[in-house]
């Protein structure tokens, strides 16, 4: 097995993560706008696509108005097949983006186009273009975290959900591969496969924040507890686990293995799913390295957390709102981007 090449590191500092504290709304305030922003969606013919991580009222709503609760790539198959003319996208801006290229006919708005996500803004497409081209005889594979300009460089796009057996498929042919930007999930992918990778050095500002000792000592006070672990947490922590996936793959490992309790080491969005599939069980978070006020994601992302009900009712609520929200990608580079996209959602293992 071949030791991955790690470049500079290019998280970004916790300076640059904003620290978002929804304000907290009354019961009735929270019927209002919801009643509000069903009948928006239905006067637009709009459909609201969540992913699991954002809060668990919109989560919700996105349900019960017939769109769906999802990680990206189902995310993106459901828009793409959907009949509604104008795709509602309570995420984060790279989704809204692949949104955009999979149905470009349709208009894609975010419910605030300020929730941006750390492994895009650590992967700066000038940067990554000049990696690319410093590196010609590799497969150039980016994860679904990146823009579209990213994308449009790529070979192909995995999500967390595909990328292991994608990247087994290109290591039996031979490839070598250029990987960006999340270098844990990286890490992790070359400890399974074997295969030659080159990593781009981003991280995701939550899942980097997981910390082994700590979830050692949580794990010493529940012993007979499940680990369940997203891949973009460092390898000390992913040795730890019994189930290592996908936000997809933790829901079903979390049904599927006979423990009650579990430990999670992924952002805190997905509680709300796990605990609905999973009433008669119990999910605590894994330790972060944050602490009260110091912490800017304390297992949240603080993007994800924009999309709330209020925000996503004032975008909806008329033109100007609609606007401001609203993802464009250039002919262009939709069209390139398409081609790894189409790679992955064609992908059988």
């Amino acid at each position: 097995m071949s030791n991955p090449i790690v470049l500079p590191d290019y998280s970004l500092p916790q300076s640059a993560v904003p620290i978002v504290h929804p304000a907290e709304l009354d019961p009735m305030e929270k019927v209002r706008l919801r009643d509000e922003i069903k009948a928006l969606l239905k006067a637009r013919n709009a459909v609201l696509i969540a992913h699991y991580y954002v809060e668990a009222d919109v989560q919700d709503l996105a349900e019960e108005t017939g769109g769906c609760v999802a990680d990206s790539l189902e995310m993106a198959r459901f828009g793409r097949d959907h009949a509604a003319d104008t795709l509602v996208v309570a995420g984060v801006r790279f989704m809204g983006e692949t949104a955009k290229i999979l149905s470009p006919d349709k208009r894609v708005v975010m419910a605030t186009i300020e929730a941006e996500c750390s492994l895009d803004l650590s992967c700066p497409p000038d940067a990554f273009e000049a990696f690319c081209k410093a590196h010609p005889e590799r497969k150039v594979v980016v994860y679904a975290n990146t823009s579209a300009q990213v994308k449009a460089m790529a070979d192909w796009v995995v999500t967390s959900s595909v990328a292991l057996p994608i990247v087994e498929r290109l290591h039996a042919a031979g490839e070598k591969i250029l990987w960006a930007p999340d270098r844990h999930l990286g890490h992790y992918i070359q400890s399974q496969t074997g295969a030659d990778m080159l990593l781009w050095s981003g991280a995701c500002v939550v899942h980097e924040e997981f910390k082994a000792k700590a979830l050692f000592d949580l794990k010493a006070l529940y012993p007979d507890a499940g680990v369940l672990v997203h891949p973009e947490s460092p390898a000390a922590v992913i040795a730890i686990a019994d189930a290592v996936g996908s936000t997809s793959q933790i829901i079903r490992a979390a049904a599927e293995l006979p423990h009650r309790l579990f430990i999670v080491a992924t952002d805190r969005g997905l509680f709300h799913k796990l605990r609905q599939r999973n009433p008669d069980k119990r999910f605590i978070e894994a330790p972060t390295a944050g602490d009260g006020a110091t912490c800017r994601s304390c297992a949240h992302c603080p993007w994800m957390a924009m999309n709330e009900l209020r925000q996503l009712a004032e975008t909806l609520r008329d033109e100007a709102g609609m606007a401001a929200n609203e993802i464009h990608v250039d002919a262009e580079t939709s069209r390139r981007a398409m081609v790894p996209l189409k790679r992955m959602l064609d992908f059988r293992p």
